[in-house]
C-alpha cells in the first residue's frame, strides 16, 4: 500500500483546485479540466518549449523533426526517452494511436488549413490543441510578430500544465537578458536585413508575422520584407535586389547548408551589387533559433554581434 505524506496530499489537492483553466489559442477559448498527461509536440522549437518547462514526463512523444531537421546534442538529450511518432506531420491515427490527450502544434507547424489534423478533427479523439501564436495569422488577423508571441506561448503552456511559476521565471529571465543584450544598440538608423530561408529560383523568407522580423527589430535592424502581410512566404528575387539589404540572415536547416546558401548568393552575378553580398555580411541562425522558442534570446545576441560587432 502506498502512503502519501500530508505534504504530498496537500500539494495534489492544491493542484486539483487550480483547475479548470482556460487559455486563448488563435482566438479560441480552450478549457482544461486537468493538466494533460499524454502530450505530443510538433517540430523542434515547440518541443523545446515543452522541455524547458520541465514537461518531458507529461509527454508520450513528438512529431515533425527528423523529416526536415537534425537535432543538436542538447535536443537529443532532451528527447532521448521519447519516441518520434512521425518524421513529418502526424496523421489523426498516429496521435490517437499514441493515446495523446494534448497536441502542441501550429498552422504550418504540424497542421494545415483544411488538412486532416486540426483542433476540430482532433476533438473527436478527445485531443486538445494549443496553437503556436506566431502561426495564428494563417487563420485570422493578429498583431505583427513580437517577442511577446513566444512569451505568451510559454505562459499559456505554464497555465495548461500547472507550472505557472516556472513559466513566469523563464519569461522574466529572458526579458531581463534581452534588455541587457540590446542596451547599447543604436536604433536611429536600423540596418536593412533580408531573411533567406531557402530556394534558388524564388526565395522563401520571413514577412511581418514571422519571428525573425521581431528578432531583427530587437537587434536594431529592419526586415526589408516587413511590409509583407504574411508569415513565412515565397517571393521573387527582384524586390530583394531593389531593397538592397546590408545584412542577410541565413536560416540553417535541411539538406542545403548555410555555407551553400551563402555561396549561392555570392556566386550569382544577379546579387553582386547587393551591399550584404559585396561586404560579405551574413549572420547564420539555426532553425530552432529563428522560430519561436527558448533560443530566441540567443538569436538576438547573434544578430546584435553580427549587425554591430558587439
Amino acid at each position: 500500500m502506498i502512503r502519501l505524506s500530508l505534504a504530498a496530499l496537500m500539494l495534489s489537492a492544491t493542484a486539483a483546485l487550480a483547475y479548470p483553466v482556460t487559455v486563448q489559442s488563435c482566438g479560441r477559448a480552450v478549457t482544461f479540466e486537468a493538466a494533460p498527461t499524454r502530450a505530443v509536440s510538433n517540430d523542434v522549437n515547440l518541443t523545446e518549449m515543452m522541455l524547458v518547462l520541465g514537461l518531458r514526463d507529461r509527454m508520450v512523444g513528438y512529431t515533425g523533426i527528423s523529416g526536415w531537421k537534425t537535432l543538436d546534442a542538447e535536443m537529443r538529450a532532451g528527447v532521448a526517452e521519447l519516441p518520434e511518432l512521425s518524421a513529418k506531420y502526424p496523421t489523426k491515427e498516429v496521435l490517437a494511436g499514441a493515446e495523446a490527450d494534448f497536441f502542441f502544434a501550429g498552422w504550418n507547424y504540424g497542421m494545415k488549413v483544411g488538412g486532416e489534423v486540426t483542433p476540430d478533427t482532433l476533438a473527436a479523439f478527445d485531443i486538445a490543441v494549443y496553437e503556436l501564436t506566431e502561426s495564428c495569422i494563417h487563420i485570422g488577423p493578429k498583431a505583427r510578430s513580437s517577442m511577446q508571441d513566444m512569451y505568451a506561448d510559454i505562459l499559456n503552456l505554464g497555465t495548461i500544465f500547472g507550472v505557472e511559476a516556472r513559466a513566469e521565471e523563464l519569461v522574466a529571465g529572458w526579458t531581463a537578458r534581452l534588455s541587457e543584450v540590446t542596451a547599447g544598440v543604436d536604433r536611429t538608423e536600423p540596418l536593412r536585413v533580408f531573411v533567406y530561408d531557402s530556394g534558388e529560383e524564388a526565395p522563401f523568407t520571413a514577412g511581418a508575422y514571422a519571428m525573425p522580423t521581431a528578432l531583427i527589430e530587437a537587434a536594431g535592424g529592419v526586415n526589408i520584407m516587413d511590409d509583407l502581410e504574411k508569415s513565412w512566404t515565397e517571393i521573387a528575387w527582384e524586390p530583394v535586389v531593389e531593397r538592397n539589404p546590408e545584412v542577410v540572415v541565413i536560416v540553417n536547416y535541411g539538406d542545403v547548408t548555410a555555407e551553400q546558401k551563402i555561396a549561392f548568393l555570392k556566386e550569382s552575378p544577379a546579387f553582386a551589387g547587393i551591399d550584404a553580398v559585396r561586404n560579405d555580411r551574413f549572420v547564420v541562425l539555426d532553425y530552432v533559433e529563428a522560430t519561436p522558442g527558448p533560443r530566441n534570446i540567443k538569436a538576438v545576441e547573434k544578430l546584435v554581434t553580427g549587425f554591430w560587432g558587439n
